[in-house]
């Protein structure tokens, strides 16, 4: 059995005797866990790739959530934004909310948001749960560890109202939050016939935005090889624009038609997902036609966080 090293001061002689301060030698791994960026902090849940939009692109959307041996308990619900950025609520029916859009505690957002949710299902109906009270530690479980591996089912909202109106609110922010909140949401749809796939137009203009789960590498090669024989649009009208990295996934996005709605795009979504399938398939080196479209597609890829 591995023996227990306990924690110190990080300049005080590490207790397991090896000369060292502890800051060098077993408290590395507290450091790691608590400084070092988890740069995909969802990779392990089922539907990672909507966990990802909920929490970057969609603007009102809801899941329901299953937790590992809690049978019969609450409804528990995730959520994009919650009112005031509250990192999660229960209602006085009791049901709990966790909002994915909430401000970072520390550098894993799972973690976070799983602190928030155990928070939460202690408190009584009608606490809120503000971020300065999620108090998170280096042990705090992860939504990895407390979640049923379920993919999430997503329901797209056209506005906040379901935050609800029976939550305790005597200055009247929960309704001023609601009001901001709804004035800023932008139509969305999510596709049904790929995952992660949405749908938004926002002014004049239309766009899909492609959460995809394949690794960063080998998918810029297929997007590559794609787009360098001009197969990378989703039909006439629409162009592909660029990608962003979210939370370590590749995020391309298609500018549409200005009248395209979501339904226009499944069938087309489909059939890229197919070409890009081949195209990951294929382990020959890029020719140099391609290698060119990947330096193209490089310099048009930010990274959100």
């Amino acid at each position: 059995m591995t023996e227990q090293i306990p924690v110190v001061g990080a300049r005080e002689p590490c207790p397991c005797g090896s000369g060292r301060r502890y800051k060098a030698c077993h408290g590395r791994a507290d450091h790691a866990r608590t400084h070092e960026l988890v740069a995909r902090p969802f990779e392990g849940l089922a539907g990672e790739c909507d966990w990802v939009a909920l929490r970057e692109i969609v603007p009102a959307a809801t899941a329901k959530l299953h937790l590992r041996g809690r049978a019969g308990s609450a409804s528990v619900i995730a959520a994009t934004v919650l009112p005031l950025a509250w990192p999660a609520m229960v209602r006085t029916d009791g049901s709990v909310y966790v909002g994915l859009q909430s401000t970072a505690q520390s550098v894993d957002a799972s973690r976070d948001l799983a602190a928030a949710l155990l928070q939460a299902l202690d408190a009584p109906p009608g606490t809120s749960i503000a971020s300065s009270d999620v108090d998170v530690k280096p042990d705090t479980p992860r939504l990895q560890d407390i979640l049923e591996p379920k993919p999430l089912d997503v329901t797209v909202h056209t506005g906040f109202e379901f935050w609800g109106q029976d939550m305790p609110d005597p200055d009247g922010e929960l309704a001023a939050s609601l009001e901001r909140a709804s004035e800023a949401v932008v139509p969305t749809a999510r596709l049904t016939s790929v995952e992660a796939a949405y749908w938004c137009r926002i002014g004049s203009r239309t766009h899909l935005r492609w959460v995809l789960p394949d690794a960063e590498a080998p998918l810029l090669d297929a997007l590559a090889r794609l787009h360098a024989v001009r197969e990378l649009g989703l039909g006439d009208g629409t162009k592909y624009v660029g990608a962003f990295r979210a939370l370590g996934l590749v995020v391309p996005v298609w500018d549409l038609a200005p009248d395209t709605e979501a339904a226009d795009v499944e069938e087309p979504a489909v059939a890229l997902r197919k070409r890009l399938d081949e195209a990951l398939a294929r382990t020959e080196p890029l020719s140099p036609q391609e290698r060119r479209s990947r330096a193209g597609l490089l310099s048009r890829q930010v990274t959100l966080r």
